[in-house]
């Protein structure tokens, strides 16, 4: 017999049933043969499809990545540039933001729930790799009639001077340890006068005459007449942000393409 009737007798035993009627002048499909064809090529389909998504997966065109980010992450450029242009050349991609505080974002990267993080400065367990985005100046927020609003520079001590709109000590957000350690710094305690969740209520609060405030000069993007943002006098009034992830988990290739044009327009900023 020909080697292929073999493999066709071999197959009819392993299927159970004969998928070819023939004769001494024809040979035809039987209804079992006809519907183990139809199968055969939807399995075929659905092999080439599962390699095509594997192939995209590999070269990091497909997938999802869970990116957990501060509230001000997103008001430095070179985040939102790279949150962009990421959409732009990768569709295939999910992007699954969470907005999320400094320190609550630490468990869910050393639990593999985030695959990567955008944080401030804070002490981090030894499973989590940084690599430093952005050093940023951080900036005086004062009303607009205010006395010190007139200044080119204010200083830390006229700051603690005055009535101090700040964080909840128990937000968790980094920049709180951030700027009352850089007061500490200079023997200073700020008068707090309100303690709110989030760095837009500040600005708020300060725009309506309530006190005065620091925040990281990213969030100068947000504009409003009432108040004006002023440098601070102290060089080292720095604070920055961090790109974390956790050392034992394995980056998918979307993951690491993300990383590096973040790092990219990090570096060009």
């Amino acid at each position: 017999q020909p080697p292929l009737s073999q493999q066709i007798q071999i197959l009819e035993q392993q299927v159970g049933a004969r998928l070819l009627a023939r004769t001494n002048r024809s040979v035809a499909l039987t209804a079992a043969g006809r519907q183990f064809l139809v199968d055969s090529r939807h399995i075929l389909s659905l092999v080439n499809d599962a390699a095509a998504r594997a192939e995209r997966l590999h070269q990091g065109e497909a997938g999802e990545i869970r990116i957990g980010f501060t509230s001000s992450a997103p008001f430095i450029r070179a985040v939102s540039h790279t949150f962009s242009l990421f959409r732009q050349s990768y569709p295939g991609v999910h992007m699954q933001t969470r907005e999320m505080n400094t320190r609550e974002q630490i468990a869910p990267l050393n639990e593999g729930v985030l695959d990567i993080g955008l944080l401030r400065n804070t002490p981090l367990p030894d499973t989590l790799n940084r690599e430093v985005i952005l050093h940023e100046p951080l900036m005086a927020m004062i009303p607009r009639e205010h006395r010190l609003a007139q200044k080119p520079v204010v200083s830390l001590t006229e700051l603690a001077e005055e009535p101090f709109v700040f964080f909840d000590p128990h937000v968790g957000t980094g920049l709180y340890d951030d700027i009352l350690g850089l007061m500490r710094r200079y023997n200073l305690s700020p008068t707090i006068t309100q303690e709110v969740g989030e760095a837009m209520t500040i600005i708020g609060l300060v725009a309506a005459g309530l006190g005065v405030s620091i925040l990281p000069a990213s969030f100068k993007r947000v504009q409003m007449s009432e108040m004006r943002w002023v440098p601070l006098a102290e060089e080292d009034a720095v604070s920055e942000m961090w790109l974390v992830w956790p050392k034992h988990h394995e980056q998918s290739h979307a993951v690491q393409r993300f990383c590096q044009l973040l790092l990219l327009a990090a570096r060009r900023d």
